[in-house]
């Protein structure tokens, strides 16, 4: 009878109609262009710097649009699963409120903690991305200065105590545990921006695409590199070249379900989660593919940097303020893709807390705020030291 009984308690599951009419304290203010903004975000990122050129040039060469063209319309299917979900169960949490109504506590219990470690570790990915991005920038004096008086020897570990890293989490934890409306305003200037940078280099680099990098003859590649480029055209790694680039690109659009998470604090959550979804993942289709076709048509394919390929192009044309601009562009990209990765895990918290899943204090709800503040700052400080000091 016991086992029976503890059976029973690992798959019950959370009553739907009790979920939905449960009331909220936290503050329903965000639009569909607010969580548009924060998926387009934390989802696009630097990725949109980075991905392009290195699947372009190790994997599917010009092709790589086509690749983009099938990570997109899987990512959709996945996107109007989480749009049906964020409809019909508009409340915190994301899969795991999901997991709780449709298959039980176990398994909610389980995805619950993947989304928090999930969530924790992209976000210490993110910041520390973000640190070593601006040090490369100024000449590694941050990294230097942190070596003279915090260095580690441990080999699991970072050579140093990354103090930016943890600082920068920090400062985006009390904006986040500040308000939900204020955290986002900040939110949509970083991607509009990202997203103007991604413009700019559409436009300026139209003026050096040549069609000709799309169809190289196999003669003209080159054979006395380390690498083996293929035999030239659109898809010099053949097919199998496009699926394995699709799969790469499948990377470079996930994160778009923070939106779900956000459901609970929407001000029309049925209409704003389906939308917002679907918007994000066609922002972020369109900027992936016009940013690949600009970049292997202004190079060919086996010229291209697999590290900061959009750098690299401007570079090469002597575009010194482009350079620049796009790197303002990556900064702005990878503030909002920590952003969009830090904002949901303190809803997971929130939303676990209150269902008795982890301690209730997490979830507690600041009469002011209206955000999980102790959640926040607890996250917050768990996801800086994590990036502080691993690599």
């Amino acid at each position: 009878m016991r086992c029976d009984h503890a059976y029973e308690t690992l798959r019950r599951k959370k009553p739907l109609a009790e979920t939905i009419s449960a009331t909220t304290k936290l503050a329903k203010v965000l639009t569909t262009l607010d969580l548009t903004a924060l998926g387009i975000g934390s989802t696009l990122g630097v990725g949109v710097y980075v991905l392009a050129g290195e699947v372009s040039k190790t994997t599917a060469g010009p092709a790589v649009v086509i690749s983009f063209a099938i990570a997109a319309i899987a990512s959709i299917f996945a996107g109007l699963c989480y749009a049906e979900f964020g409809a019909r169960v508009p409340k915190a949490g994301s899969a795991y409120i999901y997991s709780y109504v449709t298959i039980g506590e176990f398994i909610a219990f389980v995805i619950g903690w993947n989304l928090v470690l999930e969530y924790a570790i992209g976000s210490a990915s993110v910041v520390k991305g973000l640190s070593t991005y601006l040090d490369s920038l100024i000449d590694h004096v941050m990294s230097d200065a942190f070596k003279s008086f915090a260095s580690m020897n441990a080999g699991a570990l970072g050579d140093y105590v990354d103090f930016f890293a943890f600082g920068a989490t920090m400062v985006f934890s009390i904006a986040l545990a500040l308000g939900v409306r204020e955290s986002v305003s900040i939110n949509n200037i970083f991607t509009l921006t990202n997203l103007a940078v991604v413009l700019y280099v559409v436009v300026t680099g139209a003026f050096r695409a040549d069609p000709a990098n799309w169809s190289i003859p196999p003669e003209d590649v080159p054979t006395d590199r380390d690498q083996d480029f293929g035999q030239g055209g659109f898809a010099p790694y053949g097919f199998a070249g496009i699926i394995k680039g699709a799969a790469i690109c499948f990377y470079g659009f996930i994160g778009f379900d923070c939106i779900a998470t956000a459901s609970e604090e929407a001000r029309n959550p049925r209409r704003s989660i389906p939308l917002s979804i679907i918007i994000s993942l066609s922002v972020i289709f369109v900027a992936y593919f016009s940013i690949s076709t600009i970049i292997t048509m202004m190079l060919p394919y086996f010229d291209q940097d697999v590290n900061a390929p959009l750098p690299h192009v401007f570079r090469y044309y002597g575009w010194t303020v482009a350079q620049y601009i796009v790197s303002v562009g990556a900064i702005f990209g990878l503030c909002a893709s920590l952003m969009g990765a830090m904002f949901p895990l303190p809803r997971v918290i929130y939303a676990m807390s209150i269902d008795g899943l982890i301690f209730e204090f997490m979830g507690r709800i600041h009469p002011r705020f209206k955000t999980p503040l102790i959640g926040t700052l607890v996250a917050g400080f768990l996801t800086g030291t994590l990036a502080a000091i691993f690599k």
